[in-house]
């Protein structure tokens, strides 16, 4: 019994082992700090950590716990991410890693939608960025950010901003100032793949609405609930999107001021025709719209509001 005991004291423990490899290059990746982290109700616990060798290989000899574990990798600035589900191997686990740059052009605006959604009390805005980044580079720009927006005043107290990266799980970043009055940047790199940020604000009910765009690639809609909708300068209708029923405005210029007429929620849309039910997490089906749209994914979201809005997401992305 004490040989046993003595024995199981003496097994060393479970190891988490790998290599980095540096995508850009194609070659393994010294020189990366590489951490083990595991998500608890308290936040990051850090299990152990260490750095990539010569040959970008990596060994931790820490036991993971009970549920997921996370391997974060930094190169360059950024931070990579590699989770460790239960069961997965944990040796010969391989960490992507890229080069950094900030050099403009390396991603492009893909998608940009404002979503309005008035009450009797409040209008919430739900503004959606999606960036593609087809290069084998990351896009790091801290200084001016990697999306930037407009608040309108008393919206930045309440406003909340969640970013979704290529394979990640979604995170909460802050709305930064710029030298701009109203405008706001965030700093958040733009890895191989798209990148999509949900920015959520509330403004005061009001029958009109104004805002501005920042100046990029690309073009911006507007989005209402069937209820809901939107007369001004500078916008136009490009129909409605035939699940939801939702209006859909191209905007033509970067500053617009609206008439709302209406209130809605396309929240609500989205729980009734989901029958109340949990989404699988699966991709919706592919629906054939209008002349001017090639079709329409259904995507995630992140919260009800955003579920609702990712359906309306990649709407013009087939044929681009």
């Amino acid at each position: 019994m004490k040989f046993a005991l003595l024995f199981a004291v003496s097994l060393p423990l479970l190891a988490v082992d790998g290599t980095v490899l540096n995508s850009s290059i194609g070659r393994p990746q010294s020189g990366v700090e590489i951490t083990l982290v595991q998500p608890g109700q308290n936040g990051m616990t850090e299990l152990g950590r260490t750095t990539s060798d010569a040959q970008g290989h990596f060994n931790i000899d820490k036991q993971i716990p009970p549920g997921p574990g996370l391997l974060q990798a930094v190169y360059q600035g950024v931070t990579y991410n590699q989770i460790i589900t239960p069961g997965m191997p944990v040796s010969g686990v391989e960490i992507k890693v890229y080069e950094a740059t900030s050099k403009k052009g390396t991603a492009k605006s893909a998608e940009h939608l404002i979503l309005l959604e008035p009450s009797t009390s409040e209008i919430t805005i739900t503004e959606t960025f999606v960036f593609s980044n087809d290069s084998n580079t990351t896009f790091n720009d801290p200084k001016a950010g990697s999306a930037q927006f407009f608040l309108p005043p008393g919206a930045e107290e309440k406003s909340q901003v969640v970013v979704s990266a290529p394979g990640g799980m979604p995170i909460a970043r802050p709305a930064l100032k710029t030298s701009q009055a109203g405008i706001y940047k965030v700093d958040y790199p733009l890895k191989p793949g798209d990148t999509r940020f949900d920015v959520h604000y509330t403004v005061p009910a009001s029958k009109t609405f104004a805002g501005k765009v920042v100046a990029g690639e690309g073009a911006t809609h507007l989005v209402t609930p069937s209820a809901v909708t939107l007369t001004g300068d500078g916008i136009e209708s490009a129909g409605q999107e035939p699940q939801t029923q939702a209006h859909i405005y191209n905007l033509t210029g970067l500053d617009y001021k609206v008439l709302v007429d209406g209130t809605g929620s396309l929240r609500a849309a989205d729980s009734n025709q989901n029958g109340g039910e949990d989404d699988s997490g699966s991709p919706k089906i592919e629906i054939a719209q209008a002349r001017i749209y090639g079709r329409l994914y259904w995507v995630l979201g992140l919260t009800l509001g955003v579920l609702a809005l990712g359906g309306l997401l990649l709407y013009r992305r087939g044929t681009a």
